[in-house]
């Protein structure tokens, strides 16, 4: 691809899993697609423990087989210890959905997940170019019309223009701050720190994968096991909370561990391989998901707690979308407006799906089968599934609009 010629079809600003994925499709549906990446790859990323709504996007960029050559944890479910009373952690299995086609998701290390899905992008005939940093969009009225970016290393800008142009720039949030769209979440402005600890225990047979989620006094853990002997864990508290407690955050992971019931327990002869890490008050989401010559996807569109370990999926469940709006839109482009409209609206209700078992989530004090209820309230209002089978779905991340995501299925 030539880079200098008068016009690309597609140009997506981001290598991560919602820019690659995207870029990937949009290839395999004739289109010429520049991917323009900040980073070299591969790249340090949170977000390791993916849900099966990751796997159609797998199967439709002919992946599937090569996750699991590559020995990847597989995670068969999930165990909670979280509810009033609650002692003892409580599971759920992927299986456990109404016709569901998917057993299994995986447990990853980001750097190795994302390059294999850039590294296919490019198979796929996408220009993929890294170590691009994008300065601007370039407008021809009110539509961006490209992008001017600059190589590492090189002084002078490249100027490349496309009929479409994605952000998929992550929480650079890179158009979503130039037009001033981020929207926070105020009641999720939350800080986590998080590091990796070799030698914690494992549970048996298929639970071994699982990520364990369980709820402290004022906030909860995570602990993903990447595979037999690398164990990421991580700590959630409202930011006002660390700040008040006047503890750097490091101390605060350490002093939630050693007081948990479950992870204390698995991690006792286990030691920290890793620095600490922190993340703060990243839930939000833009007021506006497009624009004429535009649209966002991942990350750069919107983002929720980790909780419900939702942000990959919705990258690539996103990805899948937007590609195929995308397409109808370059396909015929008097159709633009509606398409991503469309898009959107799919993409926000699988959003406040989450959204609104994760706030429900939060507030902590209930009995398990409350929060099989509220997922049933939130999918599945007329009672036709058993309220367990709605919570499982929706942790699942195959829900709303999932007819968006079949695309090689």
């Amino acid at each position: 691809m030539n880079l200098a010629q008068d016009e690309l079809d597609v140009i997506v600003v981001g290598g991560g899993p919602a820019g690659a994925s995207t870029a990937g499709l949009l290839a395999l549906q004739g289109h010429q697609v520049l991917l323009l990446e900040r980073e070299k790859m591969p790249r340090y990323h949170i977000g390791e423990s993916l849900i099966t709504g990751v796997v159609p996007t797998l199967n439709a960029l002919g992946l599937r087989e090569r996750m699991d050559h590559m020995g990847f944890q597989r995670k068969y479910g999930g165990s909670i210890l979280w509810g009033s009373g609650q002692t003892t952690p409580w599971s759920f299995r992927f299986r456990e959905i109404r016709n569901g086609k998917y057993e299994y998701a995986y447990q990853v290390r980001r750097a190795d997940f994302d390059a294999l899905l850039f590294d296919r992008a490019r198979e796929l005939g996408v220009a993929a170019v890294e170590g691009a940093t994008v300065r601007e969009p370039l407008f021809h009225g009110e539509r961006i019309v490209g992008v001017r970016f600059q190589l590492r290393g090189e002084s002078t800008p490249v100027d490349v223009r496309a009929r479409m142009v994605v952000d998929a720039s992550g929480q650079n949030r890179w158009l979503g701050r130039h037009f001033d769209l981020v929207s926070w979440y105020e009641d999720l402005r939350n800080v986590a720190v998080w590091s990796y600890y070799q030698g914690g225990l494992r549970y048996d047979g298929e639970f071994e994968g699982d990520l364990l989620s369980e709820l402290r006094p004022d906030g909860w853990l995570w602990y993903a096991p990447l595979n037999r002997d690398i164990t990421g864990i991580g700590y959630v508290t409202p930011s006002a909370r660390l700040v008040a407690s006047g503890m750097p955050p490091e101390l605060m992971l350490d002093k939630q561990i050693a007081e948990s019931t479950e992870v204390s327990w698995l991690t006792a002869n286990a030691r920290r391989v890793d620095i600490y890490r922190t993340a703060r008050d990243w839930s939000y989401a833009c007021t506006r998901f497009s624009g004429p010559g535009w649209v966002l996807v991942g990350d750069a569109a919107a983002f929720i707690d980790p909780l419900l370990s939702a942000g990959v999926t919705l990258a690539m469940r996103g990805a899948n979308s937007a590609a195929q709006a995308v397409h109808e839109a370059l396909i015929d482009p008097d159709k633009e407006r509606d398409t991503m409209r469309a898009y959107e609206q799919r993409y926000r209700e699988f959003l406040e799906a989450l959204l609104s078992l994760t706030r429900f989530l939060y507030e902590g004090a209930k009995e398990k089968h409350d929060f099989h209820l509220r997922a049933q309230s939130i999918i599945d209002p007329a009672g036709q599934l058993p309220t367990k089978v709605a919570f499982v779905t929706l942790l699942s991340g195959l829900v709303r609009g999932d007819e968006a995501i079949e695309l090689g299925d």
